[in-house]
């Protein structure tokens, strides 16, 4: 049952922090809950987005201000803004930071290129902060040149079972470039804690590139697995098919076969619950934008109906549409203004959700739900 919830940040309309997505949450060892967000006057074009930082120490009571401790940073000649960051807790007061940045050469371009589906140079960097989130290190770039394409964080460095790092993003294609768009998702690994990058496995892709195994959200369980959840488009009809997964019992080395959990929408990363139960938050946009969780009991194969809760209910009409194309897909994504769940563990085995929402894409809220009770 939902047993708290409340809002981290509401959009200031008529400011450059309107627009707010794209919300990332770290709980640390202390209590404290740390929200990091991208503000833009609109949802699109990329024009005036930053990354906002701000916590609570009162269990999502009260919020500070929040901070802007990424400024707009030159890479490889170009200047560019820093559009998502999403933080890890290291312990000790100690926190990663993983960031995207993004080409802002020509500000009115769009992040996505309808005529060419290709994306703006778009870049992964770390900065690290020792002193529970109040100040930051100069950020670093990781060296992603295996790809030489843009390449777009899709979660939180994850920290495996052996200790090592996991960075996880996607393989996009330059913004003009006219080859066909092969889409694949890819975690890079670390055994010196960020310092280098000498492995990676691709986690998702169609070697006939009709499926698309978009927004990668896995989720490292207690039992050491990986558990990879995917918002799954189907290239060839333009339509959104159930929500897949996979699972990795080596460190991301290896991965399962592909399954369909039966789920419509859009996933956050699966959690481990005290009970042994999984639990998965997903945004339904079956009919108006609906933000909802299910149970699962045999490690993610099947997901229980009637312990499906439903935690955000848009008063909003729906907001998709029959597609013919991707870039029908990306419009209408262009006009969501509820989506994006995260999520995290407290200590007491409540599960901390963070969402956006609104009633309109340019003027949209971050939003916080806690989660308790049994499970049962």
């Amino acid at each position: 049952m939902i047993v708290d919830k409340g809002i981290v940040f509401a959009g200031q309309e008529g400011t450059k922090r309107q627009s707010c997505a794209f919300p990332g949450i770290c709980v640390l060892p202390n209590g404290r809950w740390i929200c990091t967000f991208r503000a833009a006057p609109k949802k699109e074009p990329t024009e005036g987005q930053h990354v906002l930082l701000t916590w609570s120490d009162d269990m999502g009571k009260s919020w500070t201000e929040p901070s802007s401790p990424f400024s707009p940073y030159t890479s490889d000649g170009k200047y560019g803004l820093f559009r998502s960051a999403m933080m890890t807790s290291l312990g000790d007061g100690k926190i990663l930071a993983v960031l995207c940045w993004v080409d802002h050469s020509d500000p009115k371009l769009p992040f996505f290129n309808e005529e060419t589906e290709g994306l703006l140079d778009t870049q992964i960097f770390l900065s690290l902060s020792l002193d529970y989130g109040m100040n930051w290190s100069r950020p670093e770039k990781i060296n992603t040149t295996s790809f030489n394409v843009p390449v777009p964080i899709t979660g939180p460095i994850l920290i495996l079972k052996n200790g090592e790092f996991a960075c996880q993003f996607e393989l996009n294609k330059h913004y003009y470039d006219t080859v066909e768009w092969k889409h694949s998702s890819v975690m890079m690994f670390s055994k010196d804690k960020g310092k280098s990058w000498y492995d990676y496995t691709i986690a998702s892709n169609d070697p006939e590139n009709r499926m698309f195994y978009w927004d990668q959200r896995p989720g490292v369980l207690s039992d050491g697995r990986i558990l990879n959840l995917f918002w799954t488009f189907d290239r060839k009809t333009a339509t959104y098919l159930s929500i897949h997964a996979r699972e990795s019992k080596d460190n991301g080395r290896t991965w399962s076969g592909m399954w369909d959990t039966g789920i419509p929408g859009q996933p956050a990363p699966p959690v481990s619950l005290p009970n042994g139960r999984i639990g998965m938050i997903y945004v339904d946009r079956t009919s108006n934008p609906v933000i909802k969780m299910r149970l699962s009991e045999d490690g993610g194969s099947t997901w229980i109906q009637n312990s499906e809760l439903i935690i955000y209910g848009s008063q909003t009409e729906t907001q998709t549409w029959d597609k013919r194309t991707m870039q029908d897909a990306w419009s209408e994504m262009g006009k969501f203004s509820t989506g994006l769940p995260t999520t995290a563990i407290l200590p007491d085995g409540s599960i901390l959700v963070v969402y956006y929402s609104g009633y309109h894409n340019d003027l949209t809220n971050i939003c916080w739900a806690r989660i308790g009770g049994n499970y049962d």
